[in-house]
């Protein structure tokens, strides 16, 4: 769509009404931003940015409501006091958070536009533009309205709430510069769940405890939450952990999202903001959902409102906190340690299908029950890395450094030590098909060796870790973190070998390594002696040589990353 055409339809398409917001339709992208635009001009409390492109080529917009007097003004405002970060649209198909916004905007001007004690509340209208303008009926199988909706991949068809860590896309960059203009306290995502039937309408995602810093731990498990699911069981939209199943239905026992930073909340949560992802049920009807979703927005502003000092004195001791460690965890996995959760469900059974023969599930709405049900929420760190006082990149990785600095990473050309810790890939698997567009590498190891820093001076740029943004450096430069640069092949131009050599040529050379070296001798004995494939290759065996060999090129598997220490 040209900028001319959106114009026209932007000035056509501005007269939505609050039944339609309350009913069962969305409106498209064009009628949504003509909307925000209507009220921008309208209202000098609420004003509209223009924040960057999307992939699509159209832009993303940033609403705020209390900001300051001008755009400079209004983004030191957030930066400085308490600000609410609301991302909608991000699967245009699960638009619930698009009309409980633009519900909320009508509710607070009706109410006299009161800002007094209000958060910088910051709205992103919709973020998925592609998806939002690829608009159907039916690509939502299991969803119950609206009657049309946008679609799940963006222009690129990448799955956004899967590229904030590696940015593939126009709108990562974008949405890195509305959270880091903003510095967000509170983070909520707006989605659609998919998955079992239940009673709820109302359903949430929080931050991993054992990732969080105990402040915000505490702030948002022990304080937040409970209040939240007090005050919204009133509203009667009781308040439910996200129905992440353990096997296939819920009284098998529910487990805790593990919110890695590819993930929205995941990627606010490295920045310690509270983090939210907001899943109502697909079974439900849209409007409904709506409203859960307006009545969980309502709630998260009125309990943000009362304890401004609280969160803001919980993010900065996090930040200490952060600072303090002297190692940090990683590659978290779920233990087998359960709770008890008070579940309202269906009870279900196993019928034969009488489309395949074989059972399959139904779930029988005639039959509620409430019920303890097992709840798998406790995790453990398998991993830990001693934190460096100072990382190191190669120049040339320009997409790495560039993401670093979208996200506000500072840099330096000096070289404070002497000696660095050099990076080297040992082992790593790979997936046959690819996933959001890479084949994400896992169960990554990796060698520290020992190097000379005047090795690589003037090669590479220097990062220090003592920065607020730690969390983020470590998760993207360390190669075994789940979502580092390295899993999502950022760097798969260094595992490969560029020289190799004839087994004719080498032969001989080979002979004369055995007979100089006599434990090497022993140990290709050895080898051949305990591994029967070994022994019967012959590639195999003078490959092994040639990589204990002067021929063996010493930058294979060495990624430009090094760890500098305090000396």
């Amino acid at each position: 769509m040209t900028k001319c055409l959106l114009l026209i339809v932007l000035l056509t398409f501005s007269g939505w009404t609050r039944a339609q917001l309350n009913g069962n339709t969305t409106p498209t992208y064009p009628e949504l931003i003509a909307m925000y635009h209507k009220l921008a001009k309208e209202h000098q409390e609420i004003q509209l940015f223009n924040m960057g492109q999307s992939d699509y080529g159209l832009p993303i917009y940033l609403c705020v409501v209390n900001g300051g007097k001008d755009s400079l003004s209004t983004f030191e405002k957030a930066r400085k006091e308490t600000t609410i970060l609301i991302n909608n649209g991000i699967h245009p198909g699960e638009p619930d958070g698009i009309n409980a916004c633009l519900i909320w905007l009508d509710n607070w001007i009706k109410q006299g536009k009161k800002t007094n004690n209000l958060p910088v509340i910051a709205i992103i209208p919709t973020y998925n533009v592609g998806g939002a303008m690829n608009r159907s009926s039916s690509s939502r199988a299991n969803q119950d309205g609206p009657a049309e909706y946008g679609f799940r991949g963006n222009a690129k068809n990448l799955d956004l709430n899967r590229d904030f860590i590696k940015m593939d896309s126009e709108n990562a960059f974008t949405f890195a510069r509305i959270f880091h203009g903003l510095n967000p306290d509170v983070f909520i995502d707006t989605h659609v769940s998919n998955g079992a039937d239940y009673q709820y309408t109302l359903t949430y995602i929080a931050s991993m405890k054992e990732r969080m810093a105990p402040s915000m731990a505490k702030i948002v498990h022990e304080e937040m939450i409970p209040a939240l699911g007090t005050a919204l069981k009133r509203q009667n939209f009781p308040l439910i952990p996200y129905v992440d199943l353990k096997e296939d239905v819920p009284e098998k026992g529910m487990v805790v999202f593990n919110d890695l930073p590819r993930y929205a909340m995941g990627y606010a949560a490295l920045f310690h903001a509270i983090s939210f992802t907001i899943e109502t049920h697909m079974l439900k009807p849209f409007p409904e959902r709506t409203q859960a979703t307006l009545k969980f927005l309502e709630e998260t502003i009125r309990w943000t409102c009362d304890h401004k000092e609280g969160i803001e004195e919980a993010r900065l001791k996090a930040v200490q906190f952060d600072q303090s460690l002297a190692y940090f965890n990683f590659n978290y996995s779920l233990t087998d340690e359960q709770d008890s959760l008070l579940f309202k469900g269906f009870e279900h059974s196993y019928p034969t299908s009488e489309v395949t023969g074989l059972q399959r599930l139904k779930y029988h709405r005639d039959k509620p029950f409430e019920k303890y049900i097992p709840f798998y929420n406790h995790y453990v760190a398998q991993d830990s890395v001693e934190i460096p006082e100072f990382y190191a990149i190669g120049r040339q990785n320009k997409e790495v450094i560039e993401r670093l600095k979208a996200n506000g990473v500072q840099f330096t050309d000096n070289f404070p030590r002497e000696e660095v810790i050099q990076l080297k890939v040992v082992s790593f698997d790979s997936p046959q098909k690819p996933y959001e567009g890479h084949f994400l590498h896992t169960n990554t190891v990796i060698e520290a060796r020992t190097k000379k820093g005047s090795d690589i001076v003037g090669e590479y740029v220097v990062l220090p870790t003592d920065q607020p943004n730690r969390r983020f450096i470590l998760s993207v430069l360390e190669p075994e973190m789940e979502d580092s640069y390295f899993n999502w092949n950022f760097f798969d131009s260094y595992l490969q070998q560029k020289e190799y050599f004839s087994p004719y040529v080498f032969e001989d050379y080979a002979l004369q390594m055995l007979q100089r070296d006599i434990s090497l001798k022993m140990e290709f004995e050895e080898k051949k002696k305990n591994d029967s494939d070994f022994a019967k290759s012959t590639w195999a065996q003078l490959y092994y040589l040639y990589q204990r060999s002067k021929f063996y090129e010493p930058s294979h598997n060495v990624l430009p990353i090094y760890r500098m220490y305090e000396e």
